[in-house]
């Protein structure tokens, strides 16, 4: 039964968990994006205390790789190698947008539909990937610049949920009736779930060569692009 610390400040929340197995044994949230530097480390200290566990009983350290916020995400990698190369455990990095579709995904439950998480990246552009049911990666992630045509290939045969700060901008121009856009609210328990699998799959990074994912590059998908 692993004890796995859960770090995610990559998006305007910043979470932090321990879990043990996919079983979430306490959290820690700061809704400002501008402390998140600041809130990491004495919310690992303070979550520790509340679980009444040494650092020394980690098994590993999970961290939100991104793409999200530059500064989130270089603030979380730093301290979660840091941890696991001072204690000599594990590091597992998993994808922003992978948390945020599997919290749609157990929302929903819809089996026949796909799910798109959208991260605001400012002005047009977003951070976006496109999951089906099982997180299988229909869409990979990548950086796009929204116009009415987004995705027009599978929305005609498939409804997307889309999700996330990001769709709220895309809400505004889409008249595409398989389209449907949600609320979602992400909890602790979605990264747990992944990490855990990933803990027990044995999906580890590298300490040493573990670094953010930013995405950087933003284009447009044409309309008539097949994804």
């Amino acid at each position: 039964m692993p004890l796995i610390l859960n770090i995610d400040t990559a998006t305007a929340v910043a979470t932090i968990s321990i879990a043990n197995d996919d079983l979430v044994l306490n959290s820690v949230t700061s809704n400002n994006q501008k402390d998140h530097a600041a809130f990491l480390q004495p919310a690992i200290k303070d979550l520790l205390k509340k679980c009444d566990l040494s650092v020394d009983k980690l098994n590993a350290v999970a961290v939100t790789e991104g793409p999200g916020s530059y500064t989130g995400l270089r603030v979380s990698m730093a301290s979660a190698k840091g941890l696991c190369y001072a204690l000599n455990i594990p590091l597992i990095t998993i994808n922003t947008l992978e948390v945020m579709a599997l919290s749609a995904i157990n929302k929903i439950k819809d089996d026949t539909a796909l799910y798109c998480p959208m991260i605001d990246a400012r002005r047009m552009e977003v951070f976006a990937a496109i999951y089906n049911h099982t997180l299988k990666q229909i869409v990979k992630p990548t950086a796009v610049i929204l116009n009415d045509k987004l995705f027009e290939d599978l929305l005609k045969t498939n409804k997307i949920y889309f999700s996330e700060s990001g769709s709220l901008k895309f809400k505004m121009m889409s008249q595409n009736d398989n389209a449907v856009f949600i609320n979602n609210e992400i909890i602790p328990g979605n990264m747990a779930q992944l990490s855990y699998k990933n803990y027990i799959k044995r999906i580890f990074s590298n300490v040493a060569y573990a670094s953010p994912l930013y995405i950087k590059e933003f284009y447009t998908i044409p309309s008539k692009t097949k994804l």
